[in-house]
């Protein structure tokens, strides 16, 4: 018998291998986790990405696009119905005679007119043969400077 086979140096040696090839055995063989199928399946999403994102920006702007020509549409609409009302309001002879005399001055026959001013703008002009000696400009310019001094 050798005398190395009793010996603590190889039976130690001998229990480490016996150790690894049981953990070797237990443990399942390491796989890469990036398959060429996943690699695949990555590129291809990639790419299905890439090929949609300018569809669907447009997609996007053109539903807000409607939205904003529908919003159109209901003002325009309101702005016909509002028009339609006045259209009727001035086929009334009544209103038609209560503008007239609300903005035109009008008058039955038969009534006395009367306009009263408050004198806010007396005073803002030069009146007489002052102002009609000196040239146009020379009056506009001095109303533009009294506008700005108020």
């Amino acid at each position: 018998m050798p005398a190395d086979r009793f010996s603590t140096a190889t039976r130690l040696k001998a229990l480490g291998e016996q150790a690894a090839a049981r953990v070797y055995r237990a443990r399942p063989p390491r796989r890469n986790r990036l398959t060429g199928r996943a690699a695949l399946l990555a590129l291809v999403m990639c790419s299905l990405v890439v090929a949609l994102a300018y569809p669907i920006r447009q997609y996007v702007s053109q539903r807000s696009d409607i939205a904003d020509q529908r919003r159109k549409a209901q003002d325009a609409g309101a702005a016909l119905d509002r028009l339609r009302e006045q259209k009727a309001r001035w086929q009334d002879p009544d209103f038609v005679r209560q503008q007239a005399r609300r903005h035109l001055h009008y008058l039955m026959p038969g009534e006395t007119g009367y306009i009263v001013q408050d004198g806010s703008a007396a005073g803002s002009a030069p009146k007489g043969p002052q102002a009609a000696q000196r040239p146009w400009y020379e009056n506009l310019w001095d109303t533009v400077d009294a506008a700005d001094k108020r």
